[in-house]
């Protein structure tokens, strides 16, 4: 009989592992995840004005997913699906109201402490755990000093970052995020309402007291004051960075923030280049508040966003190099991805456009259209995965997770529902289909759309029970609202359900219908008789970003204090490694 080439590649490839792991080696972990990166931001899914070389390369030397999913269009779910190899809603990091992520450090929500994540898990197995850069999943609980949703209570050794999300605040002259709330309060029904009152008095037919007017004119001046007062302390309370549990600089400076954990990333190699590791670096860039260092400013063609794309890529780049140097190249996995699609919506006080590029896709961050979810995808391991290899086949954020629990030897949780799946196979063409047949995409804790990849088809389904309202109506964005929302009145619902087949309309430019597609109907009952019994494996959890939990609690905040200056400190000694670099150049 004959046999086919990639038998043969497989089989060499399974006895290198395998030989790999009699040897008693682990693979060690390198993971890097953008903030807000758009997939058609990068060379090599398409872009052809902003170079990433870096990056670019990394695909070329190992394995591209074009149908690679974040398990949530926002930063907090999908981290913590990330994470936990779990959709967010069943670990209550899947919000009920309007705001989907943390705002403030001093929120008591975060990743439950009964989560599993997959440093946690491998911690087990001997491996040093890293996280560098964004967490956006909790800081404290009870009080400012239990850090019970710290990185450190949630099996990463080691971390240096911010525990909140990068925003305007954090940049001076930026302008700041709150600002964005001021668009939700309803000026037009106050107007028509203040002047129906006036004119009632006015002709009599009611009698407005003074008191009653001078109280609510105080009481518009308190809300203005504390309003003020909460932008003025923003960057304070919120920007800053600690190393382990020690706060290290705040506010922080953002300019050289990526060199620093980049020199944060190589040092943690170095100290771990021995023993089994598992880095994971986590981006500022490209979120609100953009900004990139003297260094790559000017460089692009797309502006500050472009600038600050091509810094990202050069921190690739000298973490690769530093794989290199450290002869940790051939053993270990690294995986580059963004946490969801590009903030379209993003514009700088001064009206530049700071957010990135979906490729052919439709809409962005905060969206389940595909230009929301569908983020890069690379993975790289010399001679374990084959080079070059292009994967069409839907998978997720979440698969990482058992991914590599397999890999280091640990076992999976056997008292939780994991929705991930063991990425090896498909990688290394073992299987050539995902294990993915469903796929469920939740806007906050809202199941909005059902993704539906049939055994012996190359369809992909998509059904949408709502959509966002764009505005204005003829763009893929929410510029109203600064971001598209999942809540009445800024959703329409749809009944029966917006149906695209993705293997033939990729853009989602046109539903079918039961006139253009025979199998409308039964595609449907489908996904709905799916749809039910994914509901009937989730259980009921608190939730971690409920208004309640994500509202500001002054005995929680962080701060890092003298006698003559509040929450102020600058003591982190990589600032002092930059300077002193940019003074020799």
């Amino acid at each position: 009989m004959k046999s086919h080439p990639w038998i043969w590649c497989t089989l060499g490839l399974l006895l290198l592992y395998t030989a790999d792991a009699d040897s008693g080696r682990k693979p060690n972990f390198v993971f890097m995840m953008v903030d807000d990166l758009g997939i058609g931001d990068l060379g090599c899914y398409g872009n052809t004005t902003l170079r990433t070389p870096n990056i670019d390369r990394l695909a070329m030397e190992g394995v591209k997913l074009t149908q690679h999913i974040a398990a949530a269009p926002l930063c907090t779910p999908s981290r913590a699906a990330f994470l936990t190899g779990r959709y967010p809603v069943r670990s209550g990091m899947a919000a009920t109201g309007r705001m989907g992520v943390f705002l403030f450090t001093a929120s008591s929500g975060g990743l439950p402490q009964e989560e599993i994540t997959f440093a946690k898990a491998v911690k087990g197995q001997g491996y040093s755990t890293s996280v560098i850069g964004k967490w956006h999943l909790g800081l404290n609980c009870e009080n400012n000093v239990d850090h019970c949703h710290h990185p450190n209570s949630h099996g990463f050794d080691y971390f240096y970052g911010t525990i909140m999300t990068h925003l305007r605040d954090c940049q001076p002259g930026h302008g700041s995020v709150l600002y964005f709330v001021t668009s939700y309060i309803p000026y037009k029904a106050l107007t028509i309402g203040l002047i129906s009152v006036a004119l009632l008095h006015v002709i009599g037919m009611i009698t407005v007291p003074r008191r009653a007017v001078v109280g609510f004119l105080v009481l518009v001046g308190v809300v203005v004051s504390l309003f003020g007062l909460l932008v003025y302390t923003f960057p304070n309370l919120n920007c800053f960075v600690m190393r382990g549990m020690e706060i290290v600089e705040q506010p922080y400076t953002s300019e050289n923030m990526t060199q620093r954990m980049t020199c944060e990333a190589i040092e943690f190699l170095e100290r771990n280049s021995e023993r089994p590791f598992l880095l994971f670096f986590s981006f500022l860039q490209v979120h609100t508040g953009i900004f990139a260092s003297s260094q790559f400013r000017g460089r692009s063609q797309h502006g500050l966003y472009g600038d600050a794309v091509m810094e990202v890529d050069w921190s690739v780049g000298q973490i690769m190099q530093t794989l290199e140097r450290l002869n940790l190249k051939e053993n270990t996995l690294v995986y580059m991805t963004s946490d969801q699609g590009p903030h379209l919506e993003e514009i700088s006080i001064h009206g530049e456009m700071h957010g990135g590029f979906s490729g052919i896709y439709k809409a962005g961050k905060s969206t389940n259209w595909e230009g929301g979810i569908r983020i890069p995808g690379i993975l790289r391991w010399p001679g374990v995965l084959p080079a070059g290899k292009v994967i069409d086949e839907p998978t997720s954020n979440m698969d990482i997770f058992p991914t590599v629990l397999n890999l280091a030897g640990a076992s999976l949780p056997s008292d939780r529902v994991i929705d991930g799946h063991d990425l090896l196979p498909l990688l290394q063409g073992q299987v050539e289909r995902s294990e993915h047949e469903f796929m469920f995409h939740y806007c906050n804790a809202e199941l909005n759309a059902v993704r539906w990849h049939p055994p012996n088809s190359n369809a992909i389904w998509k059904a949408f029970f709502f959509t966002p309202d764009f505005h204005p109506e003829n763009s893929s964005a929410c510029f109203h609202t600064h971001i598209c929302l999942c809540i009445k009145p800024f959703v329409t619902f749809h009944d029966p359900p917006l149906l695209y087949d993705l293997s033939k309309d990729p853009t989602e430019s046109t539903p079918l219908s039961p006139d253009t597609e025979p199998q409308f109907y039964s595609v449907l009952e489908v996904i709905r008789a799916a749809v039910s019994r994914h509901a009937q494996s989730l259980k009921p959890v608190p939730v971690q970003v409920s208004p309640r939990q994500i509202l500001w609690k002054p005995w929680l905040q962080p701060c890092c204090s003298s006698l003559s200056q509040l929450c102020t400190c600058e003591r982190d000694h990589q600032i002092e490694k930059i300077r002193n670099k940019l003074q020799k150049e």
